[in-house]
């Protein structure tokens, strides 16, 4: 969940002009790169892009939002797709999330990687990267806080299983952003997350195994004449052997 996604910039009423909003990510990205980030002025950027100042706050509230432009809009799809209703096993769905924004990523390779190699060089957008990833955490562990309310461990559950998602996530974005966006990062993925899955619902229980007492039930077969002595007694030791 580091880095968000957003492909290089779109299109507007159907024609291949880069949109506005295309345009200030494009140049800020060439200034950046060619500059610096701290050395690049919101000015530099809009003046290279076309167009006025205005522009720019009317799609970014500051300059690191232009590296990070669609994280708003991913947190959004994500968190509607964790509130639909759905027989889904929790860990199941969250490891499901985690997959809707790699596909963000990999839809453009070449921007995610650029992207990626500027923050490395700036540490005041990996510090803005950590509050973002916190937040797609958060959106993950409140919904499984709801699946498992009611569980002796449920807060504990949610929040671990939240965070080893996030930790599978971003251990293979890494690795794949690193190569340069080569390889199949799906596939990597898939494989993280089963051994997540597999961690935390071993028995595909559908709740991640343990977080609440078991209610233990007996069924005993017994003739109708039966008496209620030996019904009691073949009940408690069976209770006792288990």
């Amino acid at each position: 969940m580091s880095e968000a996604q957003e492909h290089s910039p779109g299109v507007e009423d159907g024609t291949t002009k880069p949109s506005v909003r295309g345009a200030l990510i494009e140049a800020a990205f060439e200034l950046f790169l060619e500059r610096g980030f701290e050395q690049t002025k919101i000015d530099d950027i809009v003046k290279l892009a076309g167009v006025g100042r205005r522009s720019f706050f009317r799609y970014f509230p500051t300059k690191e939002a232009v590296v990070f432009p669609d994280h708003e809009l991913c947190l959004t799809e994500m968190t509607a797709f964790l509130a639909q209703e759905g027989v889904d096993e929790p860990v199941r769905k969250v490891c499901d999330a985690a997959r809707l924004v790699l596909r963000m990523y990999a839809a453009d390779a070449a921007f995610s990687v650029r992207r990626y190699r500027l923050i490395k060089s700036v540490p005041g957008l990996r510090s803005h990267e950590l509050s973002v990833v916190w937040r797609y955490e958060r959106a993950m562990a409140d919904y499984l806080r709801r699946c498992f309310a009611g569980w002796s461990d449920g807060t504990l559950r949610a929040d671990s299983i939240a965070a080893s998602v996030v930790a599978a996530h971003n251990n293979v974005l890494r690795s794949w952003l690193r190569s340069g966006g080569q390889g199949d990062v799906a596939s990597s993925l898939d494989h993280a997350l089963e051994f997540v899955h597999g961690t935390w619902c071993p028995d595909n229980e559908g709740q991640g195994g343990g977080g609440r007492e078991a209610d233990d039930v007996v069924v005993l077969i017994a003739k109708r004449r039966t008496p209620m002595w030996r019904v009691v007694r073949e009940i408690e030791a069976t209770l006792d052997e288990g």
